[in-house]
């Protein structure tokens, strides 16, 4: 199918420029922003060169519908959702701008008529790094849903010189190297210096009162830090309209340290103004010292500041009272990091405002919703009181207040039900004390969600029964989705055309059109073009594996895939357990029917998180052995792609057949890399953790393949403990074979002690992830999973129906329910 003459895109405003003459003109484009941007001679360019100056005369027709765009919105005075994130993962701009403006024949054709290829040039742009993984990347997806679906909405973070860190492997350990992208800037982003924001930190209050008696304190004594505005346009689908991003930039502010200048140390001054510059400057600073853990609850007020200075800008043009705010204004806090906004919003209607605090409160809770992402107690933020009074100290005078007001309503509800009180309040009073930020986000809100369904429901009957309990309508779910747009049409273009040649391009925008696939799953001819597909992009993986690692891999092997963060509760562990069953039943029984299968990993481990990197030492151990042992020969073989990211996962996903999503039941609040893979084909191992359980719903129980404990029995062996790991350990030869091989350091060069630590998790009874639990049940399910690859005609019969049935995971769907049932915002059908 061709994307330009087959599909709307051809009929959009870009591509209408693109006349008899449009080609010339855009190549002219192009040579412009060489010369004047670039300073280069068109004809010594480069392919980075080029690269950016495509990107620059792509971004001057992005930037002239972002007028157009907002003077509409300005127009119909329309409600404005503000969605704050810490984290958006964008990853490559230039290709899904391209596809998204309709325009790839005609800048392919443009550029080969300049002598270079788009997709050389595309490997020329960095990653945007803005972000750790999932939460991120489910920022991005809202946004490119929402500009799709004309929602007048912004997205608001912070424009990191350096993001997430470069992964290199080195003699299978993780090292860490610094992530610069922004070393040569970014064409994609616009430096709005008119837009610059003083933000205060530390200093003290001055109490006072008004004329009427009223407590009016004055934050005073403040170090200040600009906030600069930096913008990064987002282009809908087909539609010519444009959002933007707005990531904000320290800046010192102008005004020299005089106590520093006047006492003759200048350069002393000049290097406190510099330091104040590193609050934008690094991704999640490390929160194991204090100095990281105090920038990083000033990365989080620097970005929520100045969002509400912008906010206000906008408001004030057309209000002089705050009654309307909340039917103007809606803040989406994703996750508990811009839960600083709440007490800030306070601030400005009590101080600056002058507002009462009941009218204040009233406005705040009908403007706020909070989206919670995470199941699990210890991974809910939370900051000392000590350091929120000093780096904020006025907002923690307001924190203390709602929650002063808040205990006293939960008293009246629960008379003497000092459980509540304890559990419910925003201040922990063990020592040190500190502020309870997901408290904080759900009293401050009208509406808090969870991201999957089984993730809601644990948050009613657990996490937050006791706000359930008080609010009964305010935890709702929402389940999240991803952009079709770039993980199916953009990264597995072939798969795309071949979809679109059947039942249209309509898919797109609509992603439950892909039901009519269903009538194709056992036609003989498509099964095989379909199969085909796969194949072709197994081998572009295989050649980056080769290229990347020089490990040769089998296309034709089962490719059973795993990326994402690497972190204990998303077992990585486990799967190496299988990976040695595996390897040893092919050295004891060479004849068994074990289908080829090549194991591949990709992520990160957080630097400090000294357990997962273990892991990721594991699996390279375990891969070494195996990739050269000549006795199982290319029956099997592991891969570990450092540095993982989007455009990595962009080649990953589309080869997949094995999608393995085997995280212990009740710990991932949805995950989304489950949905990426299931839409290119590829069939799902898996708990019922998650969306998992969603997806399975619909695909049908017999196209994915479940494992292990429910959410239910994994609790109930927390505290019960059934059965004990070591139990397990001693009962189940498969099992023991496995631990002996690990303990007699069978994958460390005889090392006993390298791995001790992991074998020590494995039969602890404490074993929260229930590794060892779950290991018989994956192993029975991993046969089965090896039997249906045998019946190629079967699997690609499954392959077809997970991709024909899983519409409801588009985050068009997810953002169009955030839009009609939280923020009270009408959407363009």
């Amino acid at each position: 199918m061709d994307l330009q003459t087959d599909s709307p895109t051809s009929q959009n405003a870009y591509a209408s420029i693109f006349g008899e003459t449009g080609i010339e003109e855009f190549k002219a484009c192009i040579r412009h922003h060489l010369v004047s941007f670039q300073g280069r001679d068109p004809d010594m360019a480069g392919k980075q060169d080029v690269c950016r100056a495509l990107s620059y005369a792509l971004r001057d027709m992005l930037m002239e519908k972002w007028f157009t765009t907002q003077k509409t919105v300005y127009a119909q005075n329309k409600k404005r959702v503000y969605y704050l994130s810490l984290e958006f993962l964008v990853g490559r701009s230039l290709g899904n701008a391209i596809i998204n403006m309709g325009l790839l024949g005609q800048v392919s054709e443009a550029l080969e008529q300049l002598g270079y290829n788009l997709e050389e040039l595309r490997e020329y742009e960095e990653d945007a790094a803005l972000g750790n993984g999932g939460l991120g990347r489910l920022a991005s997806c809202f946004m490119d849903s929402i500009a799709t679906m004309k929602i007048p909405a912004y997205g608001y973070g912070i424009l990191y010189d350096f993001g997430l860190f470069n992964q290199t492997i080195v003699d299978g350990y993780q090292l860490e190297a610094p992530d610069s992208w922004m070393r040569l800037g970014s064409p994609w982003i616009y430096e709005r210096t008119s837009f610059m924001y003083p933000i205060h930190f530390y200093g003290r209050v001055s109490s006072g009162t008004d004329a009427e008696g009223n407590y009016r304190p004055q934050w005073v004594d403040t170090e200040v830090i600009m906030a600069m505005a930096c913008d990064m346009l987002v282009p809908g689908f087909n539609n010519d309209h444009v959002i933007n991003m707005r990531l904000w930039k320290a800046k010192a502010s102008r005004e020299l340290d005089l106590s520093f200048f006047n006492a003759g140390d200048y350069i002393n001054a000049v290097e406190n103004k510099v330091r104040s510059e590193t609050i934008s400057k690094v991704l999640y600073p490390s929160d194991e010292i204090r100095e990281g853990q105090e920038l990083r609850l000033k990365q989080q007020y620097f970005f929520v500041a100045a969002t509400f200075h912008d906010i206000l800008r906008r408001y004030r043009k057309e209000n002089r009272t705050f009654t309307d705010f909340p039917n103007q204004v809606a803040v989406q806090l994703n996750d508990t990091h811009p839960a600083i906004a709440i007490p800030e919003l306070m601030r400005i209607l009590l101080d600056d405002e002058r507002l009462g605090w009941v009218e204040a409160w009233d406005i705040c809770v009908k403007t706020f919703a909070y989206t919670n992402h995470t199941l699990m107690p210890e991974a809910l933020e939370t900051w000392t009181v000590e350091m929120l009074s000093r780096v904020l100290p006025r907002h923690m005078e307001i924190i203390y207040e709602i929650n002063r007001r808040f205990l006293e309503e939960v008293n009246e509800r629960y008379p003497g039900n000092m459980r509540k009180l304890t559990e419910m309040s925003i201040i922990d009073e063990n020592q040190p004390k500190r502020v309870r930020m997901a408290n904080l986000a759900i009293i401050g809100s009208h509406s808090t969600n969870g991201v999957a369904a089984l993730h809601t429901e644990l948050l009613k009957k657990h996490l937050f029964h006791n706000f359930h309990e008080m609010y009964p309508n305010r935890i709702n779910s929402k389940t999240n989705g991803i952009t079709p747009r770039r993980w199916l049409l953009k990264c597995n273009p072939e798969l795309s055309s071949f979809i679109s040649d059947k039942i249209s391009y309509n898919w797109v925008t609509d992603l439950d059109q892909l039901r009519m696939l269903e009538k194709y799953h056992t036609d003989k001819e498509f099964c095989h073009q379909w199969r085909q597909i796969k194949l072709n992009n197994k081998k572009r993986l295989a050649a980056l594996i080769q290229k990347r690692s020089g490990i040769v891999v089998d296309p034709r092997s089962m490719f059973d895939i795993q990326v994402k963060r690497i972190h204990e509760y998303k077992r990585q562990l486990l799967n190496v357990l299988h990976i040695i069953e595996i390897y040893q039943r092919l050295l004891t029984t060479p004849d068994a029917n074990i289908q080829p299968r090549t194991f591949i990993f990709a992520g990160k481990a957080a630097p400090s998180y000294h357990r997962a990197k273990l892991i990721i030492k594991l699996i390279n151990s375990v891969g070494e052995v195996i990739n050269n042992d000549p006795r199982v020969e290319d029956r099997l073989k592991v891969v570990f792609i450092p540095n993982y990211n989007v455009s990595l996962a962009e080649i990953i996903i589309p080869a997949a057949d094995l999608s393995e999503q085997i995280s212990t039941a009740g710990t991932e609040a949805s995950g989304t890399g489950n949905m990426k893979f299931a839409l290119n084909g590829a069939l799902t191992i898996g708990t019922l953790d998650g969306a998992n359980i969603e997806i399975r719903e619909e695909v049908g129980e017999e196209n994915i393949f479940i494992f292990g404990m429910t959410a239910e029995e994994a609790e109930y062996e927390k505290k019960c403990k059934s059965r004990k790991p070591y139990q397990i350990y001693e009962q189940n030869p498969v099992v023991s074979k496995i631990i002996d091989a690990l303990a007699k350091g069978v994958f460390s060069h005889g090392d006993v002690n390298l791995f001790r630590p992991l074998i020590n998790d494995l039969l602890n009874e404490n074993d929260k992830y229930h590794l060892l639990l779950d290991l018989e049940s994956y192993l029975e399910c991993q046969r089965t999973v090896n039997d249906c690859f045998i019946d190629t005609d079967e699997w690609t019969r499954r392959s077809i129906l997970n991709v024909a049935r899983v519409g409801k995971f588009s985050s068009d769907r997810t953002i169009k329910e955030y839009a009609e049932e939280i923020w009270g915002v009408e959407v363009d059908n």
